[in-house]
């Protein structure tokens, strides 16, 4: 009876684990031009049959303003047949220093792309600025055969949030961009404050540079948020990421009350880096988040920043770091095991 009673009291646990997905890793070699770790990818979008990859485009580094594209077709091939070299095309980003411009002369510092979002023949983008900057911004562009034609009258200025304090959070900014009930909605990246935090929602048939933003409400979510990726009905599918370091990193800790947070992002040497997937679903005009799967142990470190749903799957994309050296772009599909 004793044992039956402990099975029963395990049951919500057990069909809680069982409803949760599991991925196979499957790894995807780039060609040289795309695996150099200084395109510093920070996005992945999927539009007209391609994955689009963002480079952070730090232009301040003297880097190009670009996009690449890969066919899915060829993506599928290259799962079937990992010797398949995969063909690529190179996107310029036309207008980028021109906008770069413009928010230095108000005062803003340019850092590089954050977020792609492709709606038909409209491309918008996220730009990060230096953590003293007061604002983000979010851009608009055209797409065309070989370039996108940014929109150089459009700035639409994302107002960071600040830390109780009034302080601006170190190395922050609008790390995600999707659609959301006929609304363009911008994630910051953190959003762990006590009780204040939102995403931004604006309505795109009307998005203009000095359109006005609707808050929705989001319940705090620890460690950071660096893409967002639409998987269907009101869900969203997020990178959760914690990056152990210390100095101005060290506000991405959880306070150590947070005995269940604390766990998950240290270990007997103390902090480490932790990397996870969750679940956000948009309701009643306010955002709630589930956890959903764990990266494996020997991919946890790396500084996943794109994330793009794909045949109940997804491609995921580092920035460039990973634990060891040399650095370099890593490219996975994690496929649903189910």
């Amino acid at each position: 009876m004793k044992y039956l009673l402990s099975c029963l009291l395990c049951l919500p646990a057990l069909l809680t684990l069982a409803q949760k997905p599991s991925f196979t890793v499957r790894p995807i070699s780039l060609p040289k031009e795309l695996e150099f770790y200084d395109n510093q990818f920070s996005g992945l979008a999927i539009s007209r049959g391609r994955l689009f990859l963002l480079s952070e485009s730090r232009l301040q580094d003297k880097a190009e303003a670009k996009l690449y594209t890969v066919q899915l077709s060829d993506l599928d091939r290259k799962l079937r047949d990992t010797t398949f070299v995969l063909p690529y095309q190179k996107i310029k980003l036309l207008g980028l220093s021109a906008l770069q411009a413009r928010m230095k002369a108000a005062g803003q510092e340019y850092e590089g792309l954050e977020a792609l979002m492709i709606a038909r023949d409209v491309v918008y983008l996220s730009i990060e600025t230096t953590t003293p900057s007061a604002n983000c911004y979010l851009l608009k562009g055209r797409l065309q055969a070989r370039t996108v034609a940014l929109d150089t009258t459009f700035l639409l200025a994302l107002p960071k949030p600040p830390a109780p304090d009034g302080s601006h959070i170190y190395n922050a900014g609008f790390e995600a961009a999707v659609t959301a009930k006929k609304e363009l909605v911008a994630f910051f990246e953190y959003n762990s404050f006590p009780g204040q935090n939102y995403a931004y929602g604006f309505r795109k048939p009307h998005l203009a540079a000095n359109s006005t933003m609707d808050k929705l409400p989001f319940n705090p979510l620890p460690f950071r948020i660096t893409d967002v990726t639409p998987v269907g009905g009101s869900h969203f599918t997020a990178i959760n990421y914690f990056f152990k370091g210390g100095g101005g990193d060290s506000i991405y800790r959880v306070p150590a009350t947070d005995v269940a947070n604390t766990k998950l992002i240290t270990g007997p040497g103390g902090f480490k880096s932790y990397c996870r997937l969750v679940d956000i679903t948009l309701k009643n005009n306010r955002f709630t988040w589930q956890p959903l799967w764990e990266f494996p142990e020997q991919y946890m470190a790396y500084n996943w920043e794109g994330l793009a749903a794909y045949k109940h799957g997804y491609f995921v994309i580092n920035d460039k770091y990973i634990p060891s050296r040399p650095y370099r772009t890593t490219l996975l599909y994690l496929q649903s095991s189910h």
